[in-house]
């Protein structure tokens, strides 16, 4: 990595217009105007993208070891909290991970990413920070279940009705929009992932369940875009684990989150993190994708790059912009751009130019950083060597 980190905050600019999901869809499509231009919220400038394919991550970005201890985070994907990763007292925390948000910030800009997040550098995993920060949850005493690796896995428990009676990542996306004049997004967990990784003993089903779920996200949702979102993603990875159910309800439930959104959504799904979970044991294909379709969220982000996955099953979400994993994050080493550039072309043969946001597979909070900035870099420069193909 080159150059020195800067340190200032971004409070703001002159250019403050409305930012609505049209906006985000214009910026993809119309590249006979500058490459750029200010689409701001009401609060604060920021950059959209106007160029076609422009760049984003999933979510999460490298934590520093001076932050958590990472053999520790290595071991699992916590769904209760795990308070025992940070290595910093609770007097200091907020004020580290502030640091090492600025710096997850930084690197993703410098590296060219479009549409940037916070890193989730305060979260222990993608969901387990918001989903136990309701009231009706207890994570103190957690149940056993057994996972699909086989092992015992700790999960909380859904032991009263679930009500969210405050902001969790509201400050997260506050101190992010202060902190960048880039497109800024933010990450919640989905409803229908939630209720697989909780222990329900009060509603009297996971679809009922869900829902609750639903309503809490949206609340939250409503709250990140009025801090300033400018893209919202659930991320959704256990609608792949279990289809059958997903078919039932889980549409309803991506849909009642959402409900009310103005700005560009997104819904993740993958099949895991790289670090976690080996690439030969990853299928081929979705056991659920097109259902998707019916969602109200404008983008789906899937992962594509590790399993080699066939983009044919993308005809069935035609009506949607696609954020195409080209990053394999089980690959140790940094692509080369064309490598990646490959990737992008590869996905061009089944989605428009205007319908294509190039992201890593997953998010990266288990890689070291270097070799997180180098793959961030290569995707940059990748997406601007195709793009200047097509233009």
């Amino acid at each position: 990595m080159s150059g020195p980190i800067e340190w200032e905050e971004v409070a703001g600019g002159p250019n403050r217009v409305n930012c609505k999901k049209q906006a985000f869809r214009l910026t993809l499509a119309d590249t006979n105007r500058d490459n750029e231009c200010k689409i701001g919220r009401t609060d604060c400038a920021v950059t959209m993208p106007r160029h076609l394919l422009p760049t984003t991550v999933v979510g999460s970005y490298p934590q520093p070891d001076w932050l958590v201890d990472r053999a520790l985070l290595s071991k699992s994907v916590p769904r209760t909290r795990l308070q025992e990763m940070w290595r910093l007292p609770a007097a200091h925390l907020e004020e580290a991970q502030d640091d090492a948000t600025i710096v997850a910030i930084r690197d993703m800009e410098r590296a060219g990413i479009d549409i940037v997040t916070d890193g989730e550098i305060r979260r222990e995993s993608y969901s387990n920070r918001f989903a136990t920060a309701l009231d009706g949850v207890d994570a103190e005493h957690p149940a056993m279940i057994t996972a699909r690796s086989g092992h015992q896995t700790p999960v909380p428990r859904v032991v009263s009705r679930i009500r969210r009676t405050g902001p969790v990542e509201l400050r997260d996306m506050q101190f992010l929009r202060k902190n960048t004049d880039h497109a800024a997004k933010i990450t919640l967990p989905g409803p229908f992932t939630m209720s697989q990784q909780a222990k329900n003993e009060y509603y009297k089903d996971h679809e009922e369940l869900a829902m609750a779920f639903a309503e809490a996200v949206n609340a939250e949702a409503l709250d990140l875009e009025k801090a300033g979102a400018d893209v919202i993603q659930l991320d959704e990875p256990w609608v792949r684990n279990n289809p059958d159910l997903a078919r039932r309800y889980a549409v309803k439930a991506i849909n009642r989150a959402l409900a009310g959104i103005t700005v560009p959504t997104v819904v993740h799904l993958c099949f895991g993190y790289a670090a976690v979970v080996p690439g030969s044991t990853k299928p081929a294909g979705y056991s659920f994708l097109s259902e998707l379709a019916d969602t109200s969220a404008e983008q789906i982000s899937i992962e594509a790059a590790q399993p080699k996955l066939d983009l044919g099953v993308l005809r069935d979400l035609s009506g949607k912009t696609i954020m195409l994993g080209v990053l394999d994050l089980g690959d140790p080493k940094v692509e080369s751009v064309d490598t990646v550039a490959d990737r992008i072309r590869n996905g061009l043969k089944y989605v428009s130019a205007d319908r294509l946001v190039p992201a890593p597979d997953c998010g990266m909070k288990y890689m070291p950083r270097p070799i997180a900035f180098g793959k961030l870099k290569a995707m940059s420069d990748a997406a601007a060597k195709v793009r200047k193909e097509i233009s």
